[in-house]
């Protein structure tokens, strides 16, 4: 599954399109490399996303084939540390 459509479907970012440009500007990344929007994923990809002031990373657990509940979302990621 495409980056940006997981970063959606997993409800981590709201909008797809807002997906894309987070990715076009370089604030996400994939097992510390950044990642367009078109980078696919595989279960156990690391996913750093820089905010502003703070970042936050989520290990992939599922990919999903379409979209899911909201419940169901919460399972597909989750949410680790970084030293």
């Amino acid at each position: 599954m495409r980056l940006d459509k997981f970063l959606k479907v997993s409800r981590l970012i709201k909008r797809r399109t807002v997906a894309n440009s987070v990715c076009d500007s370089a604030r996400v990344f994939v097992n510390n490399n950044p990642a367009k929007p078109s980078k696919q994923l595989k279960i156990g990809d690391i996913i750093t996303i820089e905010y502003k002031d703070f970042s936050k990373s989520y290990k992939v657990l599922s990919i999903p084939n379409n979209n899911v509940s909201i419940n169901e979302a919460k399972e597909l990621y989750e949410e680790i540390q970084l030293q």
